[in-house]
């Protein structure tokens, strides 16, 4: 048996598995354009200029061109108002042509994220984030039309890593709309047992030590030392921080919530930041956008 300065947790390589993803889109699409002539298009609505905003954007866009997905482009000012917004949704809700429709949050603040959001068709919201989508996704024995992006991809990691989940004890770190509570739905749905932990949870350290399989995602910087995981536990880290780097030209580098380095002594498999759930976040938007294409062109 290694001892436990020896042992090294696999690193679930999540821009490899990305790329096989696509690969596999990539096929699909193709045959999808040769038997019916049509592709899957993606809307993705971003709103004003915040930096972080256009790069995710841009991202997405040049992964649409890389599997044959067409992209349909709305880039709206800053101060366009709500109604106006909500009257670009509805156009496209009835372009035939757009099967999946994403708006790059957050909104400037004179806009309400939620109203905007329930105004996506249910058959073209590949984010997942409509409430009836999310209904569903917490109903036994109900399917959503699409899973969130990041849960989706954070199970795919565990599924394609050979990490088990039925049975198993798993802790969600963070109650975010966005990931920690619909990554917590789906561990259910696979039949995990399930502790969500959150600011407000006392003892968190003693929860986690337990969990057969941790997703974190707190957006709290290495915040889960390498001594609160339990040896050969599976770790996805959906933490993204900045953190202030000196040494390095752009003087910060990212880190996760999970501090990597101690917990590579010790757990089983483990995504690095960043290179782990990033890069299947976007492969799972252009997956959901190809079913949502599939459901409608072919019959």
């Amino acid at each position: 048996m290694a001892s436990q300065s020896e042992h090294k947790a696999t690193v679930i390589d999540g821009k490899l598995i990305a790329q096989t993803i696509r690969s596999e889109i990539a096929e699909e699409v193709r045959q999808l354009s040769e038997k019916y002539g049509k592709v899957p298009g993606l809307a993705v609505v971003i709103v004003g200029n915040r930096k972080d905003s256009q790069s995710y954007v841009g991202m997405k866009r040049k992964a649409c061109a890389e599997v044959g997905i067409q992209s349909f482009d709305m880039d709206l000012p800053e101060q366009i108002s709500e109604a106006e917004l909500v009257s670009k949704v509805h156009e496209l809700n009835a372009n035939p042509d757009v099967h999946g429709i994403l708006v790059q949050l957050p909104l400037p603040k004179h806009i309400n994220e939620e109203k905007v959001l329930s105004e996506i068709s249910l058959a073209k919201d590949v984010d997942g984030f409509h409430p009836l989508n999310i209904g569903k996704l917490a109903m036994k024995d109900r399917e959503p039309l699409f899973q969130p992006c990041t849960p989706k991809g954070c199970l795919e990691l565990l599924h394609r890593s050979g990490v088990s989940i039925k049975g198993k004890r798993a802790v969600v770190v963070g109650r975010s709309n966005i990931v920690g509570l619909p990554v917590s739905l789906l561990l259910l749905k696979a039949d995990a047992t399930v502790t969500v932990v959150h600011s407000r949870s006392n003892d968190q350290e003693s929860i986690i030590r337990e969990a057969d399989i941790i997703i974190a995602a707190a957006g709290q910087p290495m915040m889960i030392k390498g001594s609160w995981i339990k040896p050969g536990a599976a770790v996805i880290d959906v933490g993204t921080n900045a953190v202030d780097d000196p040494s390095r030209k752009s003087g910060y580098r990212l880190v996760g919530d999970v501090d990597f380095k101690e917990a590579c002594k010790i757990a089983g498999c483990i995504t690095p930041v960043p290179g782990g759930v990033g890069p299947m976040t976007v492969a799972m938007l252009l997956k959901n956008t190809l079913d949502g294409a599939k459901r409608v062109i072919v019959q």
